[in-house]
C-alpha cells in the first residue's frame, strides 16, 4: 500500500478581497457588510498560514485567485461602454452585482471540489468534482475558472480525474469539500467517505424555516457515483435544520475529522446516532468520536468561535494537532471543551495551536475555509504543478507580490475605481507566472 499524505491547498486571498455580506445564511459575513476590509492584511495572513502549516513538517499547496473584478459578467448581463461606465450602470441597477464581480470568496478553497484520493477511487485515480456554488450568484460565478486551475495544477490524467462541475441548478446544489468528511486509519489506507447534505428532494420533510439549505443528496450521491466509490464505504447524512438556521450554513462550521478522529456538536446532524453506526460498520472501535454537547458550549458558540472550522492535521510524528482560529481561545466555553479534550489520553490529538486569520473570519471563513484537502502519494505529488507547492522561495516572491499590489484598505465605493480594477488585473497576470499557469483566465485569452 502506497505512502501518502494529506496536502492542503489553500485559497490565495486576492486584491479585492472585501465586506459585501453576499452570503445568505453566513452570520459572519452578514454582521460585518459593509465595513472596510485589508486586502493586503487578509492574504498576508493567509500565507502565515501556509507558512505555519510548512513548519509542522506538512506539505503545503496554494489554489489561485479568481479574476476579479470580472467585468465580462457584468457586460454579458447588458451594461456596455467603458468600463468606468460599466461598473457605475451595475451600481446604479444592482449593487449586489457590483458586489458580485468584485467578491474574493474563491479564497475558500474547500468550496472549490469535493475531492476523492486513489485509495477510495474505483480505477486507483484521485477524483475531483470542481462545486457548481448555485446557491449564490458570486460564487457560482468561480466554477469556470476553478476547474481550469485544477485541471492546470493536477494535468496529469493517469493518475488525476478532473470532472465537469454538477448541472448548474438547485437539483444538484453542490458546495464542495465543505459538507464532505473522509475516514480512514491512514491517509494512504481505504477509507470511508462522508457526504453531508441539507435537502433530500426524495423527503421534504424535514425543512429549514430561517436560511436556505445549500447542499442537496442528489449531488452527494451523483459525485459518489462520478467518483467510483464503494457504497459500503459511503455514508450520506442530513444536517440538522435547527443547526443551518443558527448559522451553520455548510458541514464544517459544526463538524470535522482526521483520520479516524471524529470532532463534530450534538446538533450537527439530523440523525446522529444512525449516522455513526454506518460509519463505524467499516471503521468499526478505531472510530473516535468526540461529540461536543450543549452543555459545553452552544451551537451560537460553535458559528462564533469556530472551532468546528479548526483543521485537524497529522504531523511526522504521527500525532494531530488542532489549528484553530484565534476565536476558540477567546470564548471561555470552547476553548475549556478544547483543553479538556487535549487532556484526554483517548484522544490522539495532542495541542492546539491558534492562527490569526480574523479577515477571513469577518467574512465568514476559518481556517478550515481556506484549504482543499488532497491526500496524494509520493507519485501522485510529484505529479503536481510544482509551481503552486508552498516553498520558502513561493512564500517569498508571493510576500512582496502582495506587497506590491494589494490595497491596504478597499471600501464600498473603491468598487467604482476603473483604476483600481486594471490594477488588479495587472497583479494576476504577474501572478500566473509565479505559480506556471499561464492563460488560466479569461483577461489572458
Amino acid at each position: 500500500m502506497a505512502t501518502a499524505q494529506e496536502v492542503n491547498f489553500d485559497g490565495l486571498i486576492g486584491p479585492t478581497h472585501n465586506y459585501a455580506g453576499l452570503s445568505h445564511g453566513n452570520v459572519a459575513s452578514a454582521s460585518n457588510a459593509g465595513g472596510a476590509s485589508n486586502p493586503k492584511a487578509a492574504a498576508l495572513q493567509g500565507l502565515a498560514k501556509m507558512r505555519f502549516m510548512t513548519s509542522l513538517g506538512l506539505t503545503q499547496g496554494v489554489l489561485p485567485p479568481q479574476q476579479r473584478p470580472d467585468l465580462r459578467v457584468l457586460r454579458d448581463l447588458g451594461f456596455s461602454g467603458s468600463d468606468e461606465g460599466v461598473l457605475r450602470a451595475a451600481a446604479d441597477a444592482d449593487p449586489t452585482l457590483l458586489n458580485a464581480v468584485w467578491s474574493a470568496s474563491s479564497m475558500w478553497a474547500a468550496n472549490a471540489a469535493t475531492v476523492s484520493p486513489s485509495p477510495d477511487t474505483a480505477d486507483g485515480r484521485v477524483h475531483m468534482t470542481p462545486a457548481n456554488l448555485t446557491s449564490n450568484f458570486h460564487r457560482s460565478l468561480e466554477t469556470e475558472t476553478a476547474t481550469r486551475a485544477l485541471r492546470m495544477i493536477f494535468a496529469d490524467q493517469d493518475r488525476f480525474a478532473v470532472h465537469d462541475p454538477l448541472p448548474g441548478q438547485a437539483r444538484f446544489s453542490d458546495e464542495g469539500a465543505a459538507n464532505h468528511v473522509r475516514f480512514a486509519p491512514a491517509h494512504g489506507e481505504p477509507g470511508v467517505e462522508l457526504f453531508v447534505y441539507g435537502v433530500d428532494g426524495h423527503d421534504p420533510t424535514i425543512t429549514t424555516r430561517r436560511f436556505p439549505t445549500r447542499q442537496t443528496r442528489a449531488a452527494c450521491e451523483a459525485i459518489a457515483r462520478l467518483h467510483g466509490l464503494d457504497p459500503e464505504r459511503t455514508v450520506f447524512a442530513r444536517q440538522h435544520p435547527d443547526a443551518i438556521d443558527a448559522g451553520v450554513f455548510h458541514n464544517d462550521v459544526i463538524a470535522t475529522a482526521n483520520e479516524t478522529v471524529f470532532l463534530y456538536h450534538e446538533q450537527a446532524f439530523a440523525t446522529p446516532r444512525s449516522m455513526i453506526t454506518d460509519l463505524a460498520g467499516p471503521l468499526g472501535a478505531r472510530l473516535r468520536c468526540v461529540e461536543a454537547h450543549n452543555a459545553d458550549f452552544s451551537i451560537r458558540d460553535a458559528v462564533t468561535s469556530y472551532l468546528f472550522n479548526s483543521q485537524i492535521v497529522t504531523v511526522p510524528d504521527g500525532s494531530m494537532v488542532l489549528v484553530a482560529p484565534l476565536e476558540v481561545r477567546e470564548n471561555d466555553a470552547v476553548a475549556a471543551f478544547v483543553d479538556r479534550t487535549i487532556a484526554d489520553d483517548a484522544n490522539p490529538i495532542a495541542r492546539a495551536e491558534y492562527l490569526d486569520v480574523r479577515e477571513s473570519m469577518r467574512n465568514g471563513g476559518g481556517p478550515a475555509c481556506l484549504r482543499l484537502r488532497v491526500v496524494l502519494t509520493e507519485a501522485e505529488r510529484a505529479a503536481v504543478n510544482p509551481a503552486v507547492l508552498f516553498t520558502p522561495r513561493l512564500d517569498r516572491a508571493l510576500v512582496a507580490w502582495v506587497e506590491k499590489h494589494y490595497p491596504d484598505r478597499l471600501s464600498t465605493k473603491d468598487l467604482l475605481d476603473p483604476a483600481l480594477a486594471r490594477r488588479c488585473l495587472d497583479a494576476l497576470d504577474e501572478l500566473t507566472g509565479i505559480l506556471k499557469l499561464p492563460g488560466l483566465y479569461p483577461f489572458q485569452g
